[in-house]
This record gives C-alpha cells, sequence and structure tokens, in this order.
C-alpha cells in the first residue's frame, strides 16, 4: 500500500489569530448568554438533539443531562462563551462535583445493562494529561470504580493546536467513558456517579449519560474465519495483532469467507487494508480495535481501503466492532483515522469510532460507500469527510459528537462530489466549525438531521465554496440542487474569533466564487440560535429558496446579509428575535428577497446597518442575560 498523498486538514479558509482569540474573550461582545429562549420557560429543559421525532438517528440509548438529574455539585451554566467549561457542554450546561462524596445522580427511564457518560477533568500543568477514577453506584451500594482521563481532551492555542498549558485558548474539554453493568437494572434504578476522593482529580464535572440495553454478544457467522482461532491474534491486548488480522483479512479476500473479531481488545499499530471482505465483530461493546505505534506516532489503529492511486478497494463491509485510537493530537499529515481510503461499493454498519483523528476520512474517487448505524465520537478533527470524488455515497443514521473539526463534511477539493447524502443523522457538539458541511459538490442532499450546539468558528448547516481547491475550473463548486429538507437546529452558530462576530445556524459562503445553483432550505426548525438564524457572508450565493421553515429564538437577527445574492421565502415564520429589526444589512439591494405567502416575524424595510454587532440577548425567566455593544 503506498503512502497516502500529504493533503493538509486546512482550517477553512481562516487563519486562527490568537491575539484576536484574546481580545474576544475580554469584549462585551462574548457576553454569556442563557440557554434558553422565552419559548422556554425557566426550569424547563431545553431542548435535547437526541429523540427529536422523525429526524436525527435512531440511537439505542436513553440519554439523560446531569443538570437535570438529582445532585449536591454544582450547576455551571449555561453559557455559551468560547473557553468558557460549560459552554463545550450539550445544553450549555453541566454539573461540577469539586469534593469527596459529591455525586449526580440519574434515574433509569427503562432497562439498561451499560452506560456511557461525558465528563471533564481539569488538564496537568504539563498538559500530558491526568488519569482518574470515580465511583459508579447502582441504589447507593459500590457497582465498581470507572476510569478516567484527561488525555483525550485539553488542547491550547490557535489551529492546528497544541497541549502545551503555557499557552492560552483552552478548548476541547470534554470526553466520553463506557462501562457494562455485569446485569440489567430494572426501570427506576438509580444510577450515581460520585466522587471517591479528590487527590487524583480536583474536580470531575458530568455532562450527560447515556443508558442502553446492550443485545448479547454476536455469534462467529457460519463458515467464517476467526482472527484468533485460525490467525492466533491476542484478545487481552497484550500483544500486537496488526499482522495476525491483516493476514486473516487477505485469507478471507481470497477465501470469499467472512472475517470474524471475537470479543476482545485487540493492539493494532497500523492500518488493516481491506479489499473484497467482510470483517465483523460480536458488536461494537465487545469487539474492539486499539492501538498505535509506540514510535512512530504517524501510525495508529485504522481501517483503510487502499488508495485510489493503488486502484482503490471495494465490496467491504465492516460491521459490528468498536475502533477505540490513541490519538492526543492533532497533526494534519498523519492517516490515523478510524476508516480511510478509497471504499466503493462498501459498506460501515454499527461501527463505534472514538480516539482517532478522524471518524472516517475518505479519499476519492470512489462510488457508492455507506456509512450507516454508527457511532462517532471525540475526534480531534473531523467526525466524517467525503474528500474529493466521492460519489453516490451517504452516511445516515449516524450519532456524532465532540468532533474538533466539522462533524460531518464533504469536501470536493478538486474532483467533484456528486449525489452524496447525509440523512438521519445526529451531530452535536462540533468543537470547531460547523455540525454539517458541503464545500462544493453537485446535487446534495442534507435532509432529516438534527444539529446542536455548535461552539465555535462555524453553523449548524453550511454550504459554501469556502475552502481550497472549490473553483468551477475543476467543477467542483455548488451546482445542480443542493437539498436541506427536515433538519432541525438546536442552539447552533456560534462566535468566530477571528471575525469577532456570530456566525448563523445555517450560514452561506462564496468565498471562493459565488454559489450558484438551486439551494432548497425547506421544512425545517431553526431553534434557539446563538446569533443570527440565517447568514451570507464573503461573496455572492444565489438561488436560495425557503420554504417552511420556522424560525423561533435567534441570539441576535433572523437573517444576516453581509454579501449579496437572491432568495426567495415561503412560509418562514419568526418568534423570539433579540434585535428589534430581524434584518442585519448593510449591502442593500445587493440581496435581493422575493417573497411568497406565509411570512412573518423575520422582515424588514428597510433593515438596519450598524457599525457594531450587538451582544447576543436573551432571556430565562424573564430576566436579560448579556447585553452591551462590541
Amino acid at each position: 500500500m503506498p503512502p497516502p498523498p500529504r493533503r493538509r486538514l486546512l482550517r477553512r479558509g481562516i487563519s486562527v489569530s490568537l491575539s484576536m482569540a484574546l481580545a474576544l474573550a475580554g469584549t462585551a461582545a462574548a457576553a454569556v448568554i442563557s440557554s434558553a429562549p422565552a419559548a422556554w420557560a425557566a426550569g424547563v429543559p431545553a431542548p435535547s438533539p437526541v429523540g427529536v421525532s422523525g429526524r436525527g438517528a435512531d440511537v439505542p440509548f436513553k440519554e439523560q443531562e446531569a443538570e437535570y438529574a438529582a445532585t449536591n455539585g454544582t450547576l455551571i451554566g449555561p453559557d455559551r462563551l468560547y473557553g468558557h467549561l460549560p459552554s463545550e457542554a450539550s445544553g450549555r450546561q453541566a454539573v461540577t462535583l469539586d469534593a469527596t462524596g459529591e455525586y449526580v445522580e440519574f434515574t433509569l427511564t427503562a432497562p439498561a445493562n451499560a452506560m456511557s457518560f461525558r465528563y471533564s477533568l481539569p488538564d496537568t500543568p504539563d498538559g500530558a494529561g491526568r488519569d482518574a477514577s470515580i465511583d459508579l453506584k447502582v441504589d447507593g451500594n459500590q457497582l465498581k470504580s470507572v476510569p478516567v482521563t484527561s488525555k483525550y481532551s485539553w488542547y491550547y492555542g490557535g489551529y492546528p493546536f497544541n497541549n502545551n498549558p503555557g499557552d492560552t485558548n483552552p478548548h476541547h474539554f470534554y470526553d466520553e467513558t463506557r462501562t457494562m453493568f455485569g446485569s440489567t437494572l430494572p426501570t427506576g434504578t438509580k444510577v450515581r456517579l460520585q466522587v471517591a476522593s479528590t487527590a487524583q482529580s480536583p474536580t470531575f464535572t458530568i455532562d450527560l449519560a447515556d443508558f442502553e440495553q446492550v443485545a448479547a454478544p454476536i455469534p462467529e457467522p457460519a463458515g467464517a474465519l476467526d482472527v484468533v482461532k485460525d490467525f492466533g491474534a491476542d484478545p487481552t491486548g497484550a500483544a500486537d495483532s496488526t499482522a495476525e488480522i491483516q493476514a486473516a483479512v487477505d485469507a478471507g479476500k481470497t477465501q470469499g469467507r467472512t472475517v470474524y473479531i471475537p470479543q476482545g481488545t485487540f493492539q493494532v499499530r497500523d492500518h488493516i487494508v481491506v479489499d473484497k471482505v467482510t470483517l465483523a465483530g460480536a458488536g461494537p461493546w465487545y469487539s474492539v480495535l486499539t492501538g498505535r505505534d509506540p514510535t512512530d506516532r504517524s501510525k495508529a489503529v485504522g481501517v483503510y481501503g487502499k488508495y485510489a492511486s493503488a486502484g482503490g478497494s471495494s465490496d467491504v463491509t465492516l460491521k459490528d466492532f468498536a475502533i477505540m485510537g490513541d490519538i492526543r493530537e492533532r497533526e494534519d499529515n498523519d492517516q490515523v483515522n478510524a476508516v480511510g481510503g478509497a471504499l466503493s461499493d462498501s459498506t460501515v454498519d454499527d461501527v463505534w469510532m472514538q480516539h482517532t483523528k478522524v471518524g472516517a476520512w475518505m479519499d476519492g474517487p470512489m462510488d457508492n460507500f455507506t456509512i450507516k448505524n454508527s457511532r462517532i465520537l471525540d475526534q480531534t478533527a473531523d467526525g466524517v469527510n467525503f474528500h474529493m470524488g466521492v460519489t453516490n455515497s451517504t452516511v445516515t443514521n449516524t450519532f456524532v459528537r465532540n468532533t474538533g473539526d466539522d462533524g460531518l463534511a464533504m469536501w470536493a477539493e478538486n474532483i467533484p462530489n456528486v449525489n452524496n447524502k447525509f440523512t438521519f443523522n445526529t451531530v452535536v457538539l462540533p468543537i470547531l466549525a460547523n455540525n454539517i458541511v458541503t464545500y462544493g459538490g453537485k446535487d446534495i442532499t442534507i435532509s432529516d438531521n438534527v444539529m446542536a450546539d455548535t461552539i465555535t468558528n462555524g453553523g449548524g448547516l453550511h454550504i459554501a465554496n469556502r475552502y481550497p481547491g472549490v473553483n468551477s475550473g475543476q467543477g467542483t463548486t455548488v451546482s445542480g440542487t443542493t437539498t436541506a429538507a427536515r433538519n432541525t437546529l438546536i442552539r447552533t452558530g456560534n462566535n468566530d474569533f477571528n471575525w469577532q462576530f456570530g456566525v448563523g445556524a445555517i450560514w452561506f459562503s462564496g468565498l471562493n466564487e459565488p454559489v450558484n445553483g438551486d439551494i432548497d432550505i425547506t421544512d425545517s426548525e431553526i431553534l434557539d440560535s446563538s446569533y443570527a438564524a440565517i447568514m451570507l457572508i464573503e461573496g455572492a450565493t444565489n438561488g436560495l429558496h425557503f420554504d417552511h421553515v420556522r424560525i423561533d429564538g435567534a441570539g441576535t437577527y433572523a437573517l444576516q446579509i453581509q454579501a449579496p445574492g437572491t432568495a426567495s421565502f415561503t412560509d418562514v415564520t419568526a418568534t423570539h428575535i433579540a434585535q428589534p429589526n430581524p434584518i442585519h444589512n448593510c449591502i442593500g439591494s445587493g440581496f435581493e428577497i422575493t417573497q411568497g405567502t406565509g411570512n412573518s416575524g423575520w422582515y424588514a424595510d428597510p433593515p438596519v446597518c450598524t457599525g457594531t454587532w450587538p451582544d447576543p440577548v436573551w432571556t430565562n425567566g424573564g430576566v436579560p442575560q448579556g447585553s452591551g455593544t462590541s
């Protein structure tokens, strides 16, 4: 397998200025804002991204937020200020435990035999991270002590970031871990996370817990090759099993047999290269691939197709296992992703991807690839990126949380992406950039998704000609029909620490060249946006059509127009817009609005054009939170 081309995951046309970020942190423009506009009364939980009817991933767990559980700890938030601990929590609130005996206690709403929980520990002075443990109690009785760590969180400075606490601008505070109870606990059981000691960590911040009933292990398929029994892989994780699993995969291709990963944790220190083979596990809670080369940090666990330059791979199925990496930094030249290469006519099904750089970075040309029913957590960069020449491919019914860059992305670069789809996904808490984005691409569909809690330098949904290589000379710009239908956006958009003003929940950019083609935004909700609900910037965007869109809550404007373009609006309603004039537009008639019927709450003639950007202003129980000028 030839080495990968050296491509850098460049920040999306942004040169991060640390001085700007620091300056912003001290301005009124970054004032703390509440988690809920007037549409949600005080004491009522803010909208959750999990369980939105008919939209997003159909997840196997029941989620509970720590701020609504029983606790004797300290509620932190609501707060959306970049660099503050609660700003990166789901719903922008969490609970901090800072004394022995403090706890968060959840009451099960359905039977469960396993849980994942999202937490944050403070970093160590040297940035190496700390290890600690927290007690897990069931109905008051000690069940086990669960290891937790800060080694996969805490980044500093400007992009591409570092692990040096001597630098400033800390972010990416949270991590997740999982554990099984050993038995099924009935509905009504009280499950408590409790601090046994603060000797290892002065604080433990709990964001949420996900409870699920994990099915029994999937047995070995008839006629399969077993990586342990047939090839000697070590299920204890003590020995490096890279060669043994690769040999099994190669034999599976030659013999036309499924390759089975039984229960166990397997050390894999380089790519397992797959082609014309099924690699299947006992389930993502049971069969785990993990590891990293101890000396060459550019080599780590991953399951890859051959690169397109080597002919690519096809007819691959990856299913029912986990890839748990050990990536603790962002080095964009390293191919240390869970899944990669070129995989045509292939499927990734029920694969858990965590602690790698990107869950799936797919380098085309490649065709007819699907990721489904999967979980992608705690990445240092994107969750998924369809990178150049990816066609007729889909991510569906997949849950993505805590990515270090875009949650789900398509980047055409110098080969067009065509007819790709992101559907029925839930994408939460991208620490940088957007929940879902297409940079260029023809006939793209982004529908039936839930996007929530953008942190900074991005919005919930982004459609743009705004990344290196995306230009018409190579046919890679936004073209054809882009369909964004039946999406729900919750608390999306945020303050860009370079621009020092807010990015919209849905935003468009023609930075490289104007965006043309039909872009249909239909049957969608934009809820509790941190700044504007809809935004245009950097270059013209034409052919926008908004139909049956509900805006409920925006921290600044309904529309923030900073670039020319054309748009039609039919049955678009807006309520709880913070600014009295709902449109900010300093380019005048350069942005042409065509109104159909059924519109209300978002239009003003003339719009406002100010020399300063207003702070986002919300109410929580009638009490203003965040005000001033920037």
